[in-house]
């Protein structure tokens, strides 16, 4: 078994309701999540991301289409299936007069985890909360609350985690001890599935992305290949001394100068080669002292991808 989740033809039409007309929020959704990978699963608002987590949750049925979690068909072995995923929702839900130790044996016995094979303060120490065991749920900060909910995904010791919009309003700091605790899953095995509206945070973490918009799949590949995708790139030449007139080939490119030494390409990888640009400029008979690149990240892909879809 090389991938943790298999989705393929996956469907869900919500029904009509009183005047609401049905509606088409999963269309043909094929996904293929690799075992140890962290992957993320981007789009806007209302693209179908939640409905793909819920369905996977048992929380939501499916029009059509399979889903296998860890091998397991949710049609025909949901229970097992189901302790195959930890999921962490984007809302915080914690009984505040309970202490962390406590939530995580509680929850624990709801998966049927057997008192001697808890591994309560392992996971409180993993997500360093260890020294918060005892203290009231209520008194811990926004982001040891969110550790927690990771922690109680964690009870069961699931080989999948989905971190649905995990750092939604939090701080920068907090952000970053985030992301190291998802490393440190993904270290011990753990195949991550993240859902966020941070393209940084996607760009720092996975290895693999998949864009949803309107949902449908627009494109699911690893994260440097998706990279590779853009389209227009900007490129800078500084000259060996003062432009008099720009390389005609340059110019057709729409080549613009910046200051008197500087000429900036916006270009197409796939019409253009940077080689091309470098010969019209010594053809001229100038020399090169510098070249400098914008490098492409994902929201330059996810905006070009999700425009040219809607």
């Amino acid at each position: 078994m090389e991938n943790a989740i298999e989705i393929k033809g996956l469907n869900k039409t919500y029904k009509a309701q009183g005047k609401a007309p049905a509606k088409v929020a999963l269309s043909d959704v094929d996904l293929e999540i690799p075992k140890g990978s962290i992957f993320g699963l981007l789009g806007p608002n209302g693209a179908g991301k939640s409905t793909i987590i819920n369905i996977m949750s048992g929380t939501v049925f499916k029009t059509s289409g399979s889903v296998k979690i860890w091998g397991n068909d949710i049609d025909k072995d949901i229970r097992t299936a189901k302790t195959a995923i930890g999921i962490v929702p984007q809302e915080i839900n914690q009984d505040w007069f309970f202490t962390p130790k406590e939530t995580l044996d509680l929850q624990a016995g709801y998966y049927g985890v057997p008192k001697k094979e808890r591994r309560t303060m392992d996971i409180l120490r993993m997500v360093q909360l260890e020294d918060k065991a005892d203290a009231y749920t209520r008194m811990l900060s926004g982001g040891m609350r969110r550790r927690l909910m990771i922690a109680k995904a964690m009870v069961h010791n699931p080989p999948i985690l989905v971190l649905d919009e995990p750092t939604a309003g939090v701080d920068i700091e907090l952000r970053r001890q985030l992301w190291d605790n998802v490393r440190a899953l993904n270290k011990q095995g753990v195949t991550i599935v993240l859902t966020t509206h941070y393209l940084e945070e996607a760009e720092e973490l996975c290895d693999k992305i998949a864009i949803i918009n309107h949902g449908k799949i627009i494109t699911s590949a690893d994260k440097e290949d998706l990279l590779g995708q853009l389209e227009n790139k900007e490129i800078r030449f500084r000259l060996d001394r003062t432009i008099d007139t720009i390389p005609a080939a340059l110019e057709r490119a729409g080549a613009q100068k910046e200051g008197r030494r500087t000429i900036m390409v916006r270009y197409s990888p796939s019409e253009q080669t940077v080689g091309e640009f470098i010969e019209a400029i010594q053809a001229d008979g100038y020399g090169i002292s510098d070249i400098s690149t914008d490098e492409s990240d994902l929201e330059d892909v996810f905006l070009q991808l999700t425009s040219s879809a809607s």
